[in-house]
């Protein structure tokens, strides 16, 4: 006859106690043991979608006279979103303008001086040559008067004269000489001249094309495609360099921003395929691929870096973001907002 043991209520409630904590303990350990790495799927909560976001602000201050855009609007690459004043910009350009005018025409003026410089100097040379000429006939003449005399066969007078006709040449050519040094040194100073004047002229015109910059920034368009969001401008209203006017999102370009666990990244690799679920739009799934892995924890980017040197040290697994990109052709991605809430599901190869 089998022995039956029979046992109290509260010896069972005990066993059963012991049993359902010899269990959790068991599933504790096996639970802390467990690599996660080694898992074929790897999810998160800690996911965001994102967005290139661009912040739009302006170079040049003024009133805002024309706004072009309002909240929540698409507009396309180029579009114009707003205009601010811009009558002291056009001011500035015409007084650039006339400044290079003025330079240009003091270039003109010094190319024609040069030009007249250029034939007073062929001019010189010729006197030169004729007063050279002039000076070997007279040179020749008196040697001659000079040699009739000597011997009687002419008159001292026309000796003489000869030689102040020598004399008169040699001054003519002396003359002539410096004339052509006169005129050739001339030309150094208008070349010097006109150097100064074609900086001029480059200065001037790098102040039209600095005003005309100004004056196009009085125009500020659409840098990329997007819709209008944080729209600060207002018309009428003061527009400041570097303050933010309006941001730009561009919600055809979203990507998915996840942090996992440094302890789930052991095998994750850049193109493998991700499934997405987004808390704001049940029963949507959309699809992926890992697009990137960053190089760095959140943490180190803090500006007040944890200080893990002390006695008191808890190990905290970091979290490290990756980058999801979204597959196109997703009917649903244009129901997407930045900043939603979404589970990526990492399918490990």
């Amino acid at each position: 006859m089998p022995l039956v043991i029979k046992m109290s209520p509260v010896n069972r409630f005990r066993l059963i106690c012991g049993t359902a904590a010899l269990a959790a303990i068991v599933l504790g350990i096996i639970l802390l043991n467990h690599n996660e790495s080694r898992a074929d799927r790897q999810s998160t909560d800690d996911a965001y979608v994102r967005a290139d976001m661009t912040v739009v602000v302006p170079q040049v201050t003024g009133l805002i006279t024309q706004l072009s855009v309002q909240e929540n609007q698409a507009v396309n690459a180029g579009d114009l979103l707003l205009r601010i004043d811009d009558r002291d910009s056009k001011i500035l350009l015409d007084t650039a303008q006339a400044k290079l005018a003025s330079a240009d025409a003091t270039v003109a003026s010094l190319h024609g001086a040069l030009e007249r410089q250029n034939s007073e100097i062929a001019q010189a040379r010729a006197t030169l040559d004729i007063s050279g000429a002039s000076l070997r006939l007279a040179q020749t003449n008196k040697a001659r008067f000079e040699n009739l005399a000597s011997d009687g066969s002419g008159t001292l007078l026309a000796a003489q004269q000869a030689d102040a006709e020598s004399r008169v040449q040699r001054a003519s050519q002396a003359k002539a000489s410096a004339s052509l040094r006169s005129a050739e040194q001339q030309t150094k100073i208008l070349l010097a001249e006109l150097a100064k004047a074609e900086a001029a002229w480059d200065t001037a015109n790098a102040e039209v094309a600095a005003a005309r910059l100004t004056l196009s920034r009085t125009q500020i368009l659409a840098p990329t495609a997007g819709v209008v969001a944080q729209r600060r401008a207002r018309f009428g209203g003061y527009a400041r360099v570097g303050e933010p006017l309006l941001t730009l999102v561009p919600l055809d370009a979203l990507y998915v921003e996840a942090s996992f666990r440094e302890t789930q990244l052991a095998r994750v690799q850049i193109g493998q395929p991700v499934e997405i679920v987004i808390d704001a739009l049940p029963g949507v799934l959309l699809k992926g691929r890992v697009e990137s892995l960053g190089p760095a924890s959140g943490v180190s980017f803090s500006p007040i870096a944890p200080h893990n040197a002390t006695g008191n040290f808890t190990k905290i697994v970091q979290r490290l973001p990756v980058r999801i990109a979204l597959s196109s052709a997703q009917k649903d991605i244009e129901r997407l907002r930045v900043g939603m809430s979404v589970r990526p599901e990492i399918a490990i190869d």
